[in-house]
């Protein structure tokens, strides 16, 4: 049946194909014209060029789409900054060559500058390229010369003495014009992405097989890729060897740039990679001179001979102002050498300088003459380049496997003493490390844990978790005197809130730096569970949309946990509030949905353990001052161990509204289980009303069964906040209250994984399965006491101590 199913969808497509070329041209000449409702349809079939509205928007645009795919996939659009606003619109070419676009009033909205052509056409290729030639077929004009977000097979990435070929995001899904992120050439053959003049992100330069900091850039026998180079030009260039597959690389409005492919065009485009992809893709996330690293627990640090140059700020994970040398250099004193590192993401080379025909001891010679020079690398397919940097080393990061070596010049006495220092290494490390690193702090857990036996709970059946055991615990310590001053000696007026832990204070460190202090309550059990399993938890997580723990305060009686300070507090405080609402546009609603999206994936999948919050809310999601959302409260979290999918549990602990049918009922809990919680947050969002409390004709409907009523009526509208029904992009809205509704979907392995829902959130032309019904969205099936209820707050279940249930 599968070989039949192929094989009737290419008998389809191909008679779709020969239809399409039969029955449309390709060609403009000055005596044609193109109209609206008109169209040009490559020789093949595979492209065709006409005019456009993107969803959302009543704009015309002339542009380049695949032509045989039923969701329309643009690739290149002529007149991104000059909509078309009154129609129709007319395209021609006149008799010396000029391509134009004019609207119903004979205003010039776009045109391709090109005169003093003889015999001009214009062609539309099966490559997706718009070409004007003359009469003995010179290439005068190419649309693959002007790309847009959209970089096909056979286009070009670089420059040359006349052409910048880069890409330039969309601003929105609605709206083609270009957005604030770019990419392009520059350094020693590397791509980077800019949002506007800030590198975000840079790939490492071209190794002769790939980019040097993307590993997962593999060929294999679908593409071929080629970085070429002379006097003339110097650019960066796909094709695709299975013909049976299409490929294209979009970068989109959030600055992710995410390479897709096509194999039919029933099943749609599937995402084949994208970057940047985690923390140590961030541009300089570890400043001059550091490391980055994901799997390390700090993520970030110092090459060896060099030490932070801030340290205070490095305890506090602050890692922006990098490292410096611990010992000054000799230059034409007393001589340096080199000390090699490997596994490495090069350093960014727009301070490099590369000699060809060099072998790897010339390269260093080379290096060791110039006192500028910080490092060197033999870099090319066949080793006989020499690449040198001068000045800072930026953005370096290390890799499990893969990477490239690195010569890092250092101080001979440097040298010397990290060779000296090796042999040593281990018996220092078992002596001082108990001591640097939080041995009162270990002492004191060691004292919980001899108190009494440890009962099954929020660490399972031993703590600290087996992960933990034998690992540094890199957690700064707080002096008692120094918080009691940061918060006026615990003032009542300093006072955030109070949970199952305790309460939360405001405060502020002598340099400033705002503070947010959880103090346990003397008689919290529970709060005692959650003290532990932070300190050896989120100490180890490091991530731009989870918030920071700073450290913790351990004297006398005192156990503290001090964190970032987030001056916006949490989000619920807005998505409930009709007032703050609407200082929530739609823009920073779908920033938010993403930066918790972003944050789980890291949770579950992109950091050194497998972790579940089973707590998440909308009043454990923190807002910085910029509104960026970072996921908070990990006193209940769990590691999944190993290659498990899901753990089973006697004590459940979470919000109700929150939790996953199969966590309340059976004590079940996996990623799935976080994954339905965010769909809930993504309807309140939407929605501005609590899963709880929707307040209908129907009381016992919650939001999950309401949104499923509305979406099952094609009414979907009706259920957004008001705040942002003034102006929003429907398709985008819609896409997201799809989104949630497969988050919340009742069989856990319906749900979507954070992986699935990151690339659905940040790419429309990834098509959406129709959702299935919700857990508990109908009457009878909710877990709510008393659905007249008129209660306004949710309840965490580990805030009741007589309401814990029991998996059966």
């Amino acid at each position: 049946m599968g070989k039949f199913r192929i094989l009737a969808t290419f008998l389809c497509l191909s008679f779709f194909n020969l239809f399409s070329a039969s029955n449309g041209r390709d060609i403009i000449t000055p005596d044609q014209a193109m109209e609206n409702g008109e169209a040009l349809v490559s020789a093949g079939g595979t492209f065709k060029l006409g005019f456009f509205s993107p969803s959302g928007s009543t704009n015309r645009y002339l542009g380049i789409w695949y032509n045989n795919i039923p969701m329309q996939t643009v690739v290149w659009v002529a007149n991104r900054n000059s909509p078309v606003t009154n129609f129709p619109a007319v395209l021609n070419l006149t008799a010396d060559g000029n391509l134009a676009l004019h609207d119903n009033t004979s205003n010039v909205i776009w045109l391709t500058n090109t005169s003093n052509v003889s015999d001009p056409t214009v062609q539309l290729l099966d490559s997706g390229n718009l070409v004007l030639t003359d009469n003995s077929r010179r290439l005068v004009w190419q649309s693959f010369d002007y790309p847009s977000d959209t970089f096909l097979p056979g286009m070009k990435l670089g420059f040359n003495q006349h052409l910048d070929w880069h890409l330039t995001s969309w601003t929105s899904p609605s709206d083609p014009s270009p957005g604030t992120y770019s990419s392009k050439i520059y350094g020693y053959r590397e791509i980077g992405i800019w949002n506007l003049t800030i590198l975000k992100y840079r790939s490492g330069p071209w190794n002769g097989h790939g980019f040097n900091g993307f590993t997962d850039m593999k060929s294999a026998e679908f593409f071929s890729f080629r970085f070429f180079i002379n006097q003339e030009e110097e650019y960066y260039t796909f094709e695709i060897i299975n013909k049976s597959i299409l490929s294209r690389v979009v970068l989109n409005q959030f600055g992710v740039v995410q390479r897709s492919v096509l194999l039919d065009p029933i099943h749609g485009w599937k995402l084949y990679w994208w970057f940047p992809m985690d923390q140590c893709d961030e541009y300089a996330e570890c400043g001059a001179f550091g490391v980055c690293n994901t799997n390390d627990s700090s993520v970030c640090k110092c090459l060896r001979g060099f030490v932070p140059k801030s340290p205070e700020d490095w305890a506090l994970r602050d890692f922006s102002d990098g490292c410096v040398r611990r010992t000054a250099l000799h230059c034409g004193r007393g001589g340096d050498g080199f000390l090699k590192v490997t596994g490495l993401k090069l350093p960014d080379t727009s301070n490099a300088m590369v000699d060809r025909n060099m072998s790897l001891d010339d390269c260093r010679d080379r290096c060791l003459k110039n006192c500028s020079c910080m490092a060197f690398n033999s870099f090319s397919e066949d080793g006989s380049a020499c690449l040198t940097w001068h000045g800072d080393l930026i953005d370096i990061r290390e890799f499990t496997e893969g990477g490239q070596d690195l010569y890092v010049r250092l101080a001979s006495s440097e040298l010397d003493t990290i060779q000296g220092n090796s042999s040593k290494k281990k018996s220092v490390i078992f002596i001082v490390i108990p001591i640097l690193l939080g041995f009162p702090l270990l002492v004191f857990l060691g004292l919980f844990i001899s108190k009494k036996k440890r009962k099954e709970g929020i660490l399972g059946d031993s703590f600290p978790p087996k992960e933990s055991r034998g690992k540094e615990l890199e957690l700064p310590l707080f002096d008692m005197s120094m918080i009691k001053s940061a918060t006026d000696d615990f003032s009542f007026n300093n006072e955030l809130g109070k949970g199952g832990f305790g309460p939360v204070y405001k405060g502020q460190l002598r340099d400033g730096q705002e503070i947010a202090v959880k103090r346990l309550s003397k008689d919290s059990v529970q709060g005692l569970d959650e003290f532990k399993n932070e300190v050896f938890l989120i100490a180890k997580l490091q991530h731009r949309n989870l918030v920071r723990l700073l450290g913790c305060c351990i004297q006398h009686e005192e156990r503290m946990l001090i964190y970032e300070y987030m001056p916006n507090k949490s989000l619920d405080a807005f998505i409930f509030d009709k007032t703050k609402g609407e200082l929530l546009s739609w823009q920073k609603r779908h920033d938010i949905i993403m930066g918790i999206a972003r944050g789980l994936l890291y949770l579950h999948q992109d950091s050194r353990l497998k972790i579940i919050h089973r707590d998440l809310k909308a009043s454990n999601i923190l807002l910085d001052k910029d509104m960026n959302p970072k996921i908070s409260d990990f006193g209940t979290a769990r590691i999944l161990k190993g290659d498990d999918n899901q753990e089973n549990t006697r004590r459940v602990v979470g919000t109700y509204g929150y939790m996953s049918p199969e966590y309340v009922m059976h004590g079940i809990f996996s990623v799935k289980s976080d994954v339905f919680s965010f769909g809930v947050i993504i309807l309140e969002i939407l929605s501005g009303m609590k899963n709880r409390m929707v307040n209908q004709a129907q009381p016992c409907v919650n939001l999950l069964g309401y949104a499923w009523r509305l979406s099952e009526d094609h009414r979907c509208s009706v259920l957004l906040d008001e705040a942002i029904k003034c102006s929003y992009p429907t398709s985008e809205v819609l896409r997201c209250l799809q989104i949630g509704l497969l988050c919340v979907q009742e069989r856990s392995e319906d749900r979507p994984t954070m992986a699935d829902v990151v690339v659905m959130l940040s790419n429309e032309g990834v098509a959406l399965p129709q959702p299935k019904r919700p857990g508990f969205c109908m009457d009878g099936t909710s877990l709510e006491r008393d659905c007249t209820s008129t209660e306004q707050h949710s309840h965490t279940v580990n805030e009741i101590t007589d309401t814990l249930l029991v998996g059966r």
